[in-house]
């Protein structure tokens, strides 16, 4: 019997009998019939606060007008931001402010202006301003310190600005999207100001779209850097971004949705015209610049099973985000 081949994203494939009976999905080293389960079978329930991670006892979720977050005092920034992003409030009535300033929320404090000045890195929105829009109090807020992370320029103005464009532009097509965005925060990062706050290497956004028909997720994994390549090439699965930061996503979903939702992703299924041009219609920042955009290469990391690992990476080091520890 004749088997046709799709290939999606990180070793996930469908395969169609030549029937056209049956489907199956790869995943996470594993083949699931479609007509058991599948995108196209998942059905919406209602479910409060959807966006919002796992968190412990003694967490303090810090809830504003636009987004949430978990505060993070030992790196002076927050561990996730997470906030719905609907078609309506993709409309910007209001413009940013620009005016950054500590989280009156957070009673330990933030980072202040003090830690930014001289530093050579922006203070990079988390949740952005632009998704903030459609409130004057909800883009006052986006500019507390408390969203802010300290990224290399041409990130925060290129790729990490495409990425808020596409999800912008997926919020649009999709109805609704549900965004939960931060930085990979570990051991040994290096600070800036007299609060110490971490510059992280990575950046991470996972984004659920749970809207019928095509439930889908997807996540990312950003290098602090700047970068042309096309955001696919940062694309991997919810899972792949919860071993990372450690951070449970989306535990409010039916277990069997948040299981089939995380462990796959299909780059076939959203649509990625907005990565490559703006919403202002312009090139993005990467071509203006004399930097040159780093190539992907492969992983020189060994896998539990004695193999070279198959991810590929933008870091110098030419360890992936996984293998950087075997860096030496």
């Amino acid at each position: 019997m004749a088997v046709a081949f799709q290939l999606c994203a990180f070793a996930q494939q469908e395969a169609i009998t030549g029937e056209g009976r049956k489907v199956l999905l790869w995943g996470n080293g594993t083949w699931t019939y479609a007509d058991s389960f599948s995108p196209q079978r998942i059905k919406a329930l209602p479910v409060a606060k959807l966006e919002i991670p796992e968190t412990a006892p003694h967490d303090i979720v810090i809830t504003h007008t636009g987004f949430s977050l978990l505060y993070n005092e030992a790196h002076e920034q927050a561990s996730w931001v997470a906030y719905v992003l609907t078609k309506e409030k993709t409309a910007k009535i209001y413009e940013r402010e620009n005016k950054f300033i500590p989280d009156p929320a957070v009673k330990t404090g933030t980072a202040c202006d003090r830690d930014y000045a001289g530093s050579g890195y922006d203070r990079g929105h988390l949740a952005p301003a632009s998704d903030m829009g459609w409130s004057a109090v909800a883009m006052s807020e986006s500019f507390y310190y408390s969203n802010i992370s300290p990224q290399v320029p041409s990130f925060n103005r290129g790729v990490w600005k495409r990425l808020e464009e596409l999800v912008r532009t997926w919020a649009v097509e999709n109805d609704t999207v549900y965004v939960v965005t931060g930085p990979v925060l570990t051991q040994g990062l290096s600070t800036i100001g007299p609060n110490r706050v971490s510059v992280p290497r990575y950046y991470y956004k996972v984004v659920l779209d749970y809207t019928e028909p095509g439930i889908k997720g997807i996540g990312f994994i950003l290098p602090n850097a700047p970068s042309g390549e096309p955001l696919q090439h940062f694309a991997v699965s919810i899972d792949s971004v919860e071993k990372v930061t450690g951070i449970n996503f989306f535990p409010s979903l039916p277990d069997d949705q948040e299981a089939w939702i995380e462990k796959t992703v299909c780059i076939h299924d959203w649509t990625w015209k907005a990565a490559q041009i703006g919403n202002s219609g312009k090139k993005n920042m990467e071509s203006k610049t004399s930097v040159q955009p780093a190539k992907a290469v492969q992983c020189k990391g060994i896998t539990k099973d004695g193999k070279r690992c198959k991810n590929k990476t933008l870091n110098p080091s030419g360890y992936c985000y996984l293998h950087e520890n075997q860096c030496r």
